[in-house]
């Protein structure tokens, strides 16, 4: 009976439906709509540059400007300013503007004479950025840079020396600095590659941009016999007069400086050198955008461009190289040279500009024997000239005629 009891009562158990857990409530959230997330805020940059003539001077500061447009427009997020005809003295007051005032990121100061104001600027405001040109003093938020046009002013000797009749070759220069000393000597080179017997006369300024003074010494130079002109300063006259004397029927020869200027004379100018300022100031805004250079790190940068970088062009234009008048004239004109053998002057200057393109620099105007004017031995035979020989050239080689002032 016990036994049935508890049967039954296991029975009754077993039919009694489980108790099902509940879970907790949960709390009713409304639908978001999904949101996208913003947009990176893209880093503004602002630079200045102070600039020792002009920016319409056709020279110099012409150049350095128009590659300040070049990066304008190719960067949107770069605003530049510029302040042009600053002398040596009044540099450090816009110095301190452009940072104090108009809280510039990066300053480019584009004279050898505002080195000094430069460093201190650079010292008195140690989170700014400063690059100086042509320069060679830094500190680690200043760093040099610079485009070098000798490797163009040698082509443009061999041109000059081979085009002379009278071998008389005249040069107009601004101020008796290494930079411009350097030019006349590579052009002289060049010169006396082809025409061992031309000399080449030196005139100066003592001014980047004089007109009145750059047509006296031109005129002057053709009054003494020079029947082709080169110049390192800031104008065309040199080019305009050259024309002149053409027009009426005397030829004088030119070379274009630093901007093309074949439209100043077409029957006069042969070739020249042009500067692309641009595509450094390009290398080294979008270095600093990105955080490479930094207000720390540029004591050791120390840019060097040359026809190899597509910092210089050989031309009278953009995209002309030689005047297409003097082709024929060139191509007449035979040399030899030891690894070239036979060659026209007109090939031998392409080819030139190939050999300047290698990074092995097979050719290079500054190897001996050089000697000064003096006839002092400058470099061995064999022996180049180093990177900061260059720098601080104070003599004029072999072929010249003139002194360097003091």
């Amino acid at each position: 009976m016990a036994s049935l009891v508890i049967l039954i009562a296991l029975v009754a158990v077993a039919c009694v439906p489980p108790v099902e857990e509940v879970p907790a409530p949960v709390e009713q959230v409304e639908p978001v709509e999904p949101v996208e997330p913003p947009e990176p805020v893209e880093r503004k940059l602002k630079a200045a540059w102070i600039y020792v003539g002009p920016i319409g001077d056709l020279g110099w500061t012409h150049a350095h400007n128009e590659g300040r447009l070049y990066v304008e427009e190719l960067f949107p997020w770069l605003e530049t300013v510029y302040a042009e005809a600053v002398s040596k003295a009044d540099a450090p007051a816009f110095l301190d503007r452009y940072v104090l005032e108009e809280k510039v990121d990066v300053i480019f100061t584009t004279s050898f004479g505002y080195m000094d104001a430069t460093i201190e600027a650079a010292q008195r405001h140690p989170e700014t950025i400063f690059f100086h040109c042509s320069g060679f003093k830094r500190t680690p938020n200043s760093g040099t840079y610079f485009i070098d046009l000798y490797q163009a002013k040698y082509l443009s000797g061999v041109m000059a020396g081979a085009l002379t009749k009278t071998n008389e070759i005249g040069y107009v220069a601004a101020h008796p600095i290494p930079e411009v000393i350097r030019h006349i000597n590579a052009f002289t080179l060049g010169v006396r590659e082809v025409n061992p017997e031309a000399t080449v006369d030196v005139r100066w300024l003592f001014a980047w941009y004089d007109p009145v003074k750059a047509r006296e010494a031109a005129e002057a130079l053709i009054a003494a016999g020079s029947d082709v002109l080169a110049f390192t300063e800031d104008t065309a006259t040199v080019v305009m007069v050259g024309e002149e004397y053409t027009q009426k029927g005397q030829p004088v020869y030119t070379f274009a400086h630093y901007s093309p200027m074949l439209e100043f004379g077409p029957n006069s100018v042969v070739s020249g050198q042009l500067a692309h300022w641009g595509p450094l100031y390009a290398d080294i805004l979008m270095r600093n955008y990105h955080g490479i250079y930094t207000a720390q790190n540029l004591e050791n940068v120390d840019l060097w461009w040359l026809i190899r970088e597509g910092g210089v062009e050989v031309g009278a234009d953009m995209g002309v190289p030689i005047n297409p008048k003097f082709e024929e004239p060139l191509k007449a004109v035979k040399v030899t040279d030891p690894i070239l053998g036979e060659i026209s002057v007109y090939d031998l200057v392409l080819e030139r500009v190939e050999q300047f393109k290698d990074p092995t620099m097979p050719f290079y105007p500054f190897t001996g024997p050089i000697k000064d004017q003096d006839g002092v031995e400058r470099l061995k035979s064999g022996q180049r000239a180093t990177y900061g020989e260059l720098l601080v050239m104070d003599y004029f080689v072999d072929g010249l005629v003139g002194i360097i002032p003091d």
